[in-house]
């Protein structure tokens, strides 16, 4: 196999893998390295389920990949992380399905303070929040993979795959004083990023603290630098900065490798609790690895899924 480093492919992770028989939801797959994970996972013979805001977008990424893919398990339904409701919906349409492995790739970095249908900052709202929700609903059915799956040739273990960032380095520490941000808190956007993007380490620790021994993997990445996708969308100045920058980063399926490695890789001991970046374990922060300010953000966030389930 090829030695997995920075500039690895999601064809070099996969070289020899069949996934046939594993099912995988990816958020924000429509674009970016979220559709680079999933039309990677469904060549490799994986179902993938494109959870996606944009019904239109979505649509034609599954489109996109099934032109690349002929032979590929695809489907797609609506998601909007941004709405408890839309995330009881999608987990409604999805319920009979058998997924053992859950992607949390969707983020964003709006420039200016907004809100969740619920009242959240919109960064933590989507990036953290809609997903723990998320997972949270999914849970009992990522749980009974193992148990269904008897075939000791085809076993799976259960994952959730955290996309974090570099940009959980900042802030040192998750003060929850100003978490979630409030209206009447000065809004910078990437501070905001950078808490949604330590939320999601100290999430996937959390996750594999409690549910490890049921069988349950979870692990967070850096898919890379200033990844040149649509992801500053929103904002003139990021989109520039990431042109002027390309020549210097990973192009969207580099990007999207690690977070295929940690789909993909078959020792599940290897994953469970650790980071990555260029498809290896690094080393995150201390506050990441803090398991009082993960059970502390666990019971944030378990009191608002109550409020909305």
């Amino acid at each position: 196999m090829t030695k997995l480093g920075a500039r690895s492919s999601t064809d070099d992770v996969l070289q020899g893998k069949d996934l046939t028989g594993r099912t995988v939801v990816i958020t924000g797959s429509n674009c970016g390295i979220g559709f680079e994970t999933a039309q990677a996972l469904a060549g490799a013979g994986a179902k993938v389920i494109f959870a996606c805001r944009n019904v239109e977008k979505g649509e034609e990424a599954l489109r996109r990949c099934k032109a690349l893919h002929p032979q590929s398990d695809l489907a797609f339904f609506p998601l909007d992380l941004a709405s408890a409701d839309s995330i009881k919906h999608f987990c409604t349409e999805v319920k009979d399905e058998t997924i053992d492995t859950l992607i949390c790739n969707a983020g964003l970095v709006p420039t200016n303070y907004q809100e969740t249908k619920e009242g959240l900052e919109m960064t933590v709202g989507v990036c953290h929040f809609g997903h723990f929700l998320l997972t949270q609903l999914l849970l009992p059915q990522l749980l009974e993979t193992k148990v269904l799956n008897t075939d000791s040739s085809k076993r799976v273990s259960p994952r959730v795959v955290m996309v974090s960032s570099e940009s959980h380095r900042m802030p040192a520490k998750l003060n929850f004083n100003k978490f979630p941000l409030k209206k009447t808190d000065t809004f910078i956007p990437l501070m905001a990023y950078g808490q949604a993007k330590l939320c999601n380490a100290l999430f996937a620790n959390e996750l594999q603290r409690r549910f490890g021994d049921q069988g349950l993997t979870a692990c967070s990445l850096h898919p890379g630098a200033l990844i040149t996708t649509s992801f500053g969308r929103d904002s003139g100045f990021l989109s520039l900065v990431f042109k002027l920058v390309s020549p210097l980063t990973k192009n969207p399926n580099q990007g999207a490798a690690t977070t295929v490695y940690c789909a993909s890789h078959e020792n599940t001991e290897e994953l469970a609790g650790k980071y990555f970046s260029h498809c290896k374990p690094v080393r995150s922060t201390k506050e990441a690895n803090n398991p009082e300010t993960a059970r502390k953000l666990w019971e944030v966030s378990e009191e608002w899924v109550t409020d909305e389930i």
